[in-house]
């Protein structure tokens, strides 16, 4: 959800409105090693897991490249100045 709000003259908030249909994780249960989302330094992407029972046959496979050690990388391609 999200609500508008303004601070001057006084603080109001307007009416929530809804930003995406789930069913998404929201952190808890046995699995859960904190929140299940993020959001991006400028506020307007939002990175978050979502549950999916059975994938659809025609969806991509489900897989995951983890990097390891990219800010030894990054180091290297960006050198600090």
């Amino acid at each position: 959800m999200s609500v508008r709000v303004e601070r001057a003259p006084t603080w109001t908030a307007a009416a929530p409105t809804k930003l995406f249909d789930g069913p998404y994780r929201f952190g808890g249960g046995a699995e859960a090693f904190g929140r299940a989302y993020d959001v991006s330094r400028d506020a307007r992407r939002f990175l978050m897991i979502k549950d999916v029972k059975e994938p659809a046959p025609t969806a991509a496979p489900l897989s995951l490249i983890v990097v390891q050690n990219w800010t030894e990388e990054l180091k290297a391609r960006v050198p600090v100045k």
